[in-house]
């Protein structure tokens, strides 16, 4: 006779309080034992209004001021990011922002493994980047 074995997850769930949230059914982060899951973040401000339409630095830095906040729930900081996958509708315009603002972000040489992949569109069309990443603390 075979026994089922059922296993529990302990996750740590956390949100921004943005209305799509709900509707869509997700979180902008899970948290399962030392392993910080989040989910791909986008250029908007606390009300839910993209920032840098037309502007890829300004998005991106949008992007990654929105993964501090999450990370910052979970007592985590950029430090703790060790993969990020950086989705983005065109790849040149993303490499020169890169290079503009990821040192200050995270706050000199990123040592984080990092995959840059361009799509054809985003949530909505005024989107540039989406960034995805995974944290361990």
């Amino acid at each position: 006779m075979q026994r089922e074995q059922v296993l529990t997850i302990n996750k740590q769930v956390k949100s921004l309080g943005m209305p799509w949230e709900k509707e869509y059914g997700y979180a902008q982060a899970v948290k399962v034992g030392d392993t910080i899951y989040v989910s791909g973040q986008v250029s908007h401000d606390e009300t839910g209004k993209i920032v840098g339409v037309g502007d890829m630095e300004a998005q991106m830095r949008q992007v990654y001021t929105n993964i501090k906040k999450v990370l910052a729930q979970y007592d985590a900081t950029m430090d703790n990011i060790v993969d990020e996958i950086l989705f983005v509708t065109d790849m040149n315009t993303a490499f020169a922002a890169a290079v503009k603002c990821r040192q200050d972000i995270f706050s000199g040489t990123p040592v984080v493994a990092s995959t840059i992949v361009q799509i054809q569109s985003l949530a909505f069309p005024e989107l540039m980047i989406e960034i995805r990443c995974v944290a361990k603390v």
